[in-house]
């Protein structure tokens, strides 16, 4: 067994310690003992890119907001399927994730981060919505509206968090949650918000195996 080898830690706003670890090539994304990301388990975060880019068709000049960078999966993901007219805004809160990515971890970046169709905003996603129009918003910041990494990203899926996405969306444009779990709950939430609702089950390895994963494609009714 490959020892696992602590490489770097930051701190959340909150305060929450985030420790990164390495074990031979893959790495890994701790706060306590819980796994918030893996290298080992990219699939669902490529799929959230990829199936926001199906459903979306060949609209021109498309505009995404991606929150949160992560190991920065979905990222890459949506930067292969964009056309080179279109942009994508990344939140991320903690900037040591940033400095993570093109340092440790840098093979995994394939240059995403200087890509020209890519900005990358340190802040919240809250306020990343609250002052633009997007075709697609795609959320990945917590394990599930249920499974928060911060009490504060209740907000993004409360009500009036889910109101503000709906507002900042672009006619026909598409709302994007990631989720490690389904939550019927959550389903219903999106639905009273004025949403019309798509659920997808992923798996979390891009070979098609691991855990189950869930996401929510939402659309403005």
């Amino acid at each position: 067994m490959i020892p696992r080898e602590l490489i770097a830690t930051a701190r959340t706003p909150g305060g929450e310690e985030m420790r990164l670890f390495r074990r031979g090539s893959d790495h890994m994304i701790l706060v306590g003992r819980d796994e918030l990301m893996s290298t080992r388990m990219s699939g669902s975060e490529e799929a959230l890119a990829q199936l926001t880019a199906a459903r979306l068709g060949e609209r021109k000049a498309q505009h995404w907001l991606i929150g949160g960078y992560g190991m920065g999966f979905t990222l890459r993901a949506a930067l292969a399927e964009l056309s080179p007219d279109a942009q994508v805004t990344v939140a991320e809160l903690v900037p040591e994730i940033l400095e993570w990515a093109r340092g440790p971890m840098a093979e995994l970046t394939g240059g995403s981060l200087d890509d020209e169709r890519a900005t990358i905003r340190i802040g919240d996603v809250a306020d990343a919505i609250a002052g633009g129009r997007f075709d697609a918003i795609l959320l990945d910041v917590d394990n599930g509206p249920d499974a928060l990494v911060r009490p504060e990203n209740d907000r993004l899926y409360s009500p009036g968090g889910l109101g503000a996405a709906r507002a900042a969306l672009k006619p026909g444009g598409l709302l994007a949650i990631w989720s490690a779990a389904p939550d019927p709950r959550f389903t219903r939430t999106l639905q009273a918000a004025g949403f019309k609702v798509d659920e997808e089950v992923v798996r979390a390895r891009a070979n098609g195996k691991g855990p189950r994963h869930h996401i929510w494609f939402a659309t403005p009714r």
